[in-house]
């Protein structure tokens, strides 16, 4: 039997958090004695990482809580907050409840969090500075255990938003002077590698679609240096003309701009597209102007949204592991309940290329 490190030392017992108790209960359910066998654990150490406590170490409570998901355990999250004294309610703002984006993150956020015996409560920011410390300052208010939020401004928070104290996750570009657990989306590597892959294929013209002005560090700014940066490490020129503004944060308003690309005559044979939303409506202007994809052009987007994939053509896109940045977040924020006074941890999203219709 493997020894338990000084970190997973049993704590006095504790309520088991499934009706189950220990081994497998008769009605076939999972227990707390599975996850530990399948985690390759003490049993007690299960019990550590299900209350939260802080004296499991950082693996451990990595291989119980993959042990969970693998599983299906059901936690029992009515003993666990009436011992911690908390709601068992989590917040998490973002900016657009019906953008595909979002929608898409907030389901992977609530079944992550369900699995962990957490409810969510969604608050919309709007993108602006203002709903962003609105959320903070409601989910304080409501007495929220936490605060997972998708921060477009949140630079510009500091110092008016009173956080200190009260656990905040961030999924974002945006992270002041480094004072959140912060999880990112790999914007510059992730456009970089999309933008080879339009190389890769044939493409010496690419054009950039962009958003907003690039004045300040922001998600467009990232990607479009992603951008600029493959195609100086593949020797080709960066040309001004070929990146072209979105009229609007909309598949209508990037229908004009893919007309705009169609009538340019600039030659261009491959298109990168900040998001995916956005490809689709790019896509659609260029074919109103009898431009095929990918016959005449390729295009790639970014985000892997779920309608990439039924789109036609299929899009081509960078595929973050949304469901790898929910579990994180959710765990990120747990941990930061538990332990206010914890170092502040930074991950960046794994990525890869999906090829699809598009760049075909």
């Amino acid at each position: 039997m493997r020894a338990l490190t000084a970190t997973e030392a049993p704590l006095p017992p504790a309520l088991d958090d499934h009706a189950g108790g220990e081994g497998m209960a008769k009605d076939g359910k999972i227990t707390m004695s599975d996850v530990a066998q399948l985690a390759g654990v003490s049993t007690m150490t299960v019990s550590n990482v299900i209350n939260e406590r802080v004296r499991v170490s950082e693996d451990a409570r990595e291989r119980v809580l993959a042990a969970i998901r693998e599983s299906g355990y059901q936690i029992n999250p009515s003993a666990r907050n009436l011992r911690a004294g908390r709601s068992g309610v989590i917040g998490l703002a973002v900016p657009q409840v019906g953008n595909t984006y979002f929608g898409m993150m907030a389901e992977l956020v609530i079944e992550e969090a369900r699995r962990r015996g957490y409810h969510v409560a969604i608050e919309q920011t709007g993108a602006l500075a203002a709903g962003e410390a609105a959320a903070i300052a409601q989910s304080r208010r409501l007495q929220l255990d936490g605060l997972i939020l998708s921060a477009v401004e949140v630079d510009s928070l500091v110092p008016p938003v009173p956080v200190q104290g009260y656990p905040i996750v961030l999924m974002g570009e945006q992270d002041p002077a480094g004072r959140f657990d912060h999880i990112t989306v790999p914007n510059e590597a992730g456009t970089a590698a999309a933008t080879e892959h339009l190389i890769d294929q044939g493409c010496q013209r690419i054009a950039v679609v962009t958003g907003g002005n690039l004045d300040r560090l922001t998600m467009f700014t990232r990607r479009y240096n992603g951008y600029r940066t493959a195609l100086e490490d593949r020797g080709l020129a960066t040309d001004p003309r070929l990146r072209f503004m979105v009229d609007a944060l909309s598949r209508e308003g990037a229908r004009s701009t893919g007309r705009r690309i169609a009538e340019a005559g600039l030659g261009i044979d491959g298109v990168v597209v900040f998001n995916d939303t956005v490809a689709m409506g790019v896509m659609r202007g260029l074919r109103d102007r009898g431009v095929s994809v990918p016959g005449d052009m390729r295009v790639i987007g970014f985000d892997d949204v779920p309608e990439s994939a039924s789109f036609i053509p299929s899009l081509s896109t960078v595929h973050p592991d949304h469901r790898w940045k929910a579990a994180k977040a959710v765990d990120l924020i747990i941990s930061r309940i538990a332990d206010p006074s914890s170092p502040p941890r930074q991950y960046t999203v794994p990525f890869e290329i999906v090829r699809r219709e598009s760049t075909a």
